[in-house]
């Protein structure tokens, strides 16, 4: 996975940043995640349930309950697949654009120029704060289906300013130089500083 996100960076491109999530915090964020208190609470009514109708319509009652407890399944495949999801999320910032890779079944591999991004977010959650990590949100000038801004998250970094700094910076240089291109500039321009040259 990440060699074949590495093979989507330009040759004239340079890798400025290129890391994975922290393992631990990764992890227990897949563990306790929103969907776990009603999981819990599912699978206490279901178990109760379940001992009380120990009986002679045991047989019917279990295949029953197996399905009825679909939300206890899927929040303990979430975590089980967490790992594997861990594996293939790789990131990387050139100076062209972000490369995201991720995916549990399927392989995924992002990759939005700076010229794309509107804003960039930095978010710190209560795991975040736990391990010493933090997530920098891109938002995109595209939309998803349900009409939202589309996101893409660095997520749980351990360099996360100076990733939140440098993406912040090159979205600005790199939008400042489509809006004034570099032969259009003046001479002087005290407000903006700029390398790139297209």
């Amino acid at each position: 996975m990440v060699e074949e996100l590495k093979s989507m960076v330009g040759l004239e491109e340079t890798i400025l940043y290129e890391g994975k999530p922290d393992k631990k915090c990764f992890i227990f964020e897949s563990i306790f995640n929103p969907l776990m208190p009603f999981a819990i609470v599912w699978a206490i009514f279901d178990m109760s349930f379940l001992r009380m109708s120990m009986g002679g319509m045991s047989f019917v009652i279990i295949p029953f309950l197996l399905l009825h407890m679909m939300p206890v399944w899927i929040y303990l495949a979430g975590v089980v697949f967490a790992v594997r999801k861990y594996k293939n999320t790789y990131y990387i910032v050139t100076d062209h654009a972000v490369y995201v890779s991720g995916g549990i079944f399927t392989m995924n591999l992002e990759t939005k120029t700076f010229a794309e991004l509107s804003r960039v977010n930095l978010h710190r959650g209560i795991f975040d704060q736990i391990f010493h990590v933090g997530d920098v949100l891109i938002t995109t000038n595209q939309f998803t289906r349900k009409g939202m801004p589309a996101v893409i998250g660095i997520n749980s970094i351990s360099e996360y300013s100076k990733v939140f700094q440098l993406v912040k910076k090159l979205q600005k240089d790199i939008y400042s130089d489509i809006m004034y291109p570099n032969d259009l500039r003046p001479e002087e321009n005290h407000g903006y500083k700029t390398k790139y040259r297209g």
